[in-house]
């Protein structure tokens, strides 16, 4: 028996990596279509809304704007709305855009026993003042507190009324108004309006424009509104399609009234 120790083996060899390790390369692919926003296209409407300023608000006058009117040019703006009141062919449906207190509507209804009426107006207290004064009327009468630019008008309706309203509107929200209704309603629509103007006068035409900066400024000052200056409804309701058949001017052409007719 040998006394002699086995030999003893070395640890196994360790071989040298051959290959290389794997890398993660970056993608070099474009974002699919399907890829969450950035943070600045989710903003940007955000912050249009924002900027944006806030819709008139004519509560605050409500009360007060007939007295208003009259301190101001007594019994005219009132003639000027009731001139071709007694002209007006007989109709169905009237599509009251703005009239304030009613107090138009009120007369127009008394005059035509047949007639409905939607009423439209973005003051819930005018609204609440034009039920009261239409109270005998009030089963012909609709109400809706609304923007005129977002209102359909009744299937039948065949007459537009539109005292002292459009001048609170820029001129693209004229056009876009005027373009509306003629596609809404039919042939034959009637379109009753009454506003201010600036005539061509050399001695009137001064102290006409001084007087509507005047009332665009308390308006603003009042109630918000930020049109400042008067539109072209002419221009907006031809293009539109209607064809002026009657015009009167009051107070040397300061105030106007006219009838349109769609064609």
């Amino acid at each position: 028996m040998s006394l002699a120790m086995p030999p003893i083996e070395g640890p196994p060899s360790i071989r040298p990596l051959t290959e290389a390790p794997q890398t993660l390369r970056p993608s070099t692919e474009s974002p699919s279509s399907s890829a969450l926003p950035t943070y600045s296209e989710v903003e940007r409407p955000l912050e249009s809304l924002l900027r944006q300023p806030p819709p008139p608000n004519f509560d605050p006058v409500a009360r007060i704007y007939r007295f208003a009117e009259y301190l101001a040019l007594g019994s005219l703006l009132q003639r000027t709305r009731t001139h071709f009141l007694a002209d007006l062919p007989p109709r169905h449906q009237a599509f009251v855009l703005g009239d304030g207190d009613g107090r138009f509507l009120a007369r127009l209804l008394e005059r035509r026993p047949h007639l409905g009426a939607l009423a439209v107006d973005t003051s819930a207290t005018m609204l609440q003042l034009l039920r009261r004064r239409c109270q005998p009327f009030l089963h012909r009468v609709r109400t809706l507190q609304a923007s005129a630019l977002t209102v359909t008008p009744p299937p039948d309706t065949d007459l537009i009324v539109t005292h002292f309203f459009l001048d609170c509107l820029t001129q693209p929200e004229l056009t876009t108004l005027a373009q509306t209704l003629a596609a809404d309603t039919a042939p034959g629509t009637l379109w009753l309006l009454s506003d201010f103007a600036v005539p061509q006068t050399p001695i009137v035409r001064p102290l006409a424009a001084l007087y509507i900066r005047s009332l665009y400024l308390a308006f603003r000052l009042l109630t918000g509104l930020r049109v400042t200056h008067l539109p072209d409804p002419q221009t907006a309701l031809a293009a539109a399609g209607f064809t002026r058949i009657a015009r009167h001017e009051f107070l040397l052409g300061v105030l106007y009234t006219e009838i349109w007719q769609l064609h």
